[in-house]
């Protein structure tokens, strides 16, 4: 049978690993020794349990959407991952390594950030634990993403333009890791996706585990089954995917698709689709799928949405694309923009972008009529209000 784990090289198949300079050995290192005796200790699961229960507001509820179920005659299920704290997925994980980084001695936090989701995330829970947070993120997306800004500033976090390249996630990656490089002694890098040198692609995959470890609970107690047919997400990096397929690996019964972020096409020259039009490469710290030049020069990536406008993907992704165990359909902007008016307008939920782009697969997939299909709905959609303010005035195809 094909393991989904990782080996003790952080590999998946050919994709993983730890490529990384010589000044960050010491750290990783340091994590890839430790952090499965920390996060299995009984003391560690405690207090992350509590937290989880107690401020993140889990388990987050698994809603009957019964129009959008109506319409594309299944059974569909949202996964309120937007009911979270913080309004988003991410601070599953943010916990799960700040919590971590305390037992390794750390004081200062730093992340990256795209929609700003996992920058809100940190910059929460560095407050609750009264540790210094420093979050980088690409001058473009603080533009289109001021809300989340303000939110990180008023938790007290430093927040860092990163103003090179295309002055998104990738480039706010880029800066993280520098810092960390000339820092390694006091920092801890929160990575917020499944992507970066092993041991993080695992760690972070665990961690988000707790949202298909619910949806199997709370399908049974709905369906009396744990497993649904289908589980849809949208990837990036690819946390959130990760943390909805991850307790369904092994079972081949259920379908897990993948939504990434086909930008204004795959054909265009602006696209994000990653799993689509990717080749094998290395990208901040490991061997996975990225989009690229012949030459190996990364290419720029484009999205409306800013948490899937990045050009690699977590190697766990490049695998289950590779072994075909997860289908992955690229989704255009205006796809992803339909799909957030017809779920805030039938369901009365304002979705994230990264979420919409999930919520656009629904008419692509051919149900039956006792289908069970879980879509995780990774954020809510307040930071992403100037956008769709933009595209009130148009006309949108589903509605």
């Amino acid at each position: 049978m094909t393991s989904y784990q990782p080996n003790a090289r952080g590999y998946y198949g050919s994709f993983g690993g730890a490529y990384i300079p010589e000044m960050l050995h010491r750290n990783i290192e340091e994590l890839q020794a430790n952090y499965l005796k920390i996060i299995n200790s009984e003391a560690f699961q405690k207090e992350f349990a509590s937290l989880l229960a107690d401020y993140v507001g889990r388990p987050t509820p698994l809603f009957l959407a019964r129009n959008l179920s109506e319409k594309y005659k299944a059974r569909i299920y949202l996964k309120r991952e937007d009911l979270c704290h913080t309004g988003a997925h991410k601070l599953n994980n943010v916990v799960g390594q700040v919590l971590l980084a305390q037992r390794l001695g750390k004081r200062h936090i730093i992340a990256e950030t795209g929609a700003g989701q996992h920058g809100v995330a940190t910059a929460t829970v560095c407050a609750l634990m009264g540790l210094r947070c420093t979050v980088f993120m690409g001058a473009k997306d603080i533009q289109r993403q001021q809300p989340n800004v303000l939110r990180m500033k008023m938790l007290g976090a430093d927040v860092i333009a990163a103003n090179s390249g295309s002055q998104t996630l990738k480039d706010a990656t880029n800066e993280a890791i520098r810092y960390w490089i000339n820092h390694p002694d006091e920092t801890h890098y929160v990575i917020g996706s499944t992507i970066g040198p092993h041991p993080y692609p695992d760690m972070v995959a665990r961690f988000q585990s707790v949202i298909s470890y619910e949806i199997r609970e709370q399908l049974l107690a709905k369906e009396g089954c744990e497993s649904p047919n289908y589980v849809i997400a949208c990837v990036g990096g690819g946390s959130n995917a990760a943390g909805a397929f991850y307790h369904f690996l092994s079972d081949s019964r259920v379908k897990l698709i993948g939504a990434e972020a086909a930008g204004e096409g795959i054909e265009t020259g602006k696209t994000a689709a990653t799993l689509t039009i990717g080749s094998e490469g290395i990208i901040h710290g490991c061997r996975t799928l990225l989009m690229q030049t012949p030459d190996g020069q990364i290419e720029e990536a484009h999205s409306v949405s800013a948490g899937l406008d990045y050009p690699g993907v977590g190697p766990l992704h490049a695998f289950l694309c590779r072994s075909q165990r997860a289908r992955y359909y690229p989704i255009t902007d205006a796809e992803a923009l339909n799909a957030a008016f017809e779920l805030s307008r039938t369901e009365g939920i304002i979705p994230a972008l990264e979420s919409a782009h999930a919520l656009a697969l629904l008419p692509k997939i051919g149900f039956e009529p006792d289908d069970i299909v879980v879509v995780n709905l990774s954020g809510r959609g307040d930071k992403d209000l100037e956008t769709y303010r933009g595209h009130f005035l148009r006309e949108f195809t589903c509605l």
